[in-house]
């Protein structure tokens, strides 16, 4: 058998660029984080409060110094949305970039759903999505420099799973938003494009939320532990490996580093799907 050889760093650089990150406490948030740091960008984290958020901006402040900086951002409300972007370009001077990472999940059948949990998904991953873009599309309107958007979205756009309706309906209806606001913004020269992961549990030692949530439901109905599941999630995709919160960051970074003349496209990081292929 031939070794496999390690991959490279990712060598794009990213100087006298800011990049916002939302939901940067969770495992492919902070991932994104790290990964633009080390790309010499300089990056605003945001999320809830809590020390989700506050232990990870100090480990990034003890190791990146002030090439970074954080606050509070609720993405749901229209003020908090508002202050936070002016936040960024107060405490930096710029935005450039924008990661839409923000989101959470449900799982229960339709039958089953009580409507109220649906609505709390609908709050964080479709209306957080437009109060973003809109605040998004002003800046950038403003700064008139170009810009970058990046959505995380989800395989689950393009393969909704059952029991898991909340999550597919409401991820699916911000990823056509960030698809409209390709067509709106590249005017400006804003570019806004969609990274679609599948099974990231963690990154490093941080956790992934939206597993944690999921992750107890998944293992009963298919009788596994924790171990087993991330090999079943291994199993069922054609490259046959474990999809990594550093992986996901790769993809929104080739979009952010402009290698391509490319808008309104969605990269899948979820070691090979057909069923979710985009088409």
């Amino acid at each position: 058998m031939v070794e496999k050889l390690p991959l490279p760093e990712c060598v794009y650089d990213l100087k006298n660029r800011v990049t916002l990150v939302t939901g940067a406490a969770g495992a492919i948030g902070g991932a994104i984080c790290r990964k633009f740091l080390k790309a010499n960008s300089r990056v605003f984290l945001t999320d809830l409060p809590g020390p989700g958020l506050e232990n990870l901006l100090a480990d990034f402040q003890k190791e990146f110094g002030e090439k970074v900086a954080g606050g509070v951002m609720d993405v749901t409300d229209e003020f908090s949305v508002s202050a936070g972007v002016e936040k960024v370009v107060s405490h930096f001077d710029r935005l450039d970039i924008a990661v839409l990472n923000a989101g959470i999940a449900h799982v229960s059948s339709l039958k089953d759903m009580n409507f109220s949990d649906f609505r709390k998904l609908e709050r964080v991953n479709l209306e957080g999505i437009v109060l973003l873009l809109r605040e998004l599309a002003r800046h950038f309107e403003r700064q008139a420099t170009g810009g970058d958007i990046i959505v995380i979205s989800t395989k689950n756009v393009f393969a909704p799973g059952a029991c898991f309706g909340a999550y597919s309906a409401t991820k699916a209806a911000g990823h056509q938003l960030a698809r409209i606001a390709s067509l709106e913004l590249a005017p400006f020269d804003v570019r806004v494009n969609m990274v679609a992961p599948d099974a990231v549990f963690s990154d490093k030692n941080r956790p992934s939320g939206l597993w944690q949530t999921i992750g107890p439901e998944r293992m009963r109905s298919r009788g596994l532990d924790e171990s087993g599941l991330k090999e079943y999630y291994r199993q069922r995709n054609l490259l046959k490996v474990n999809v990594t919160a550093e992986e996901v960051a790769n993809a929104v970074l080739f979009f952010a580093s402009r290698q391509t003349p490319t808008t309104g496209v969605t990269i899948p990081v979820d070691g090979g799907l057909p069923e979710a292929t985009p088409r």
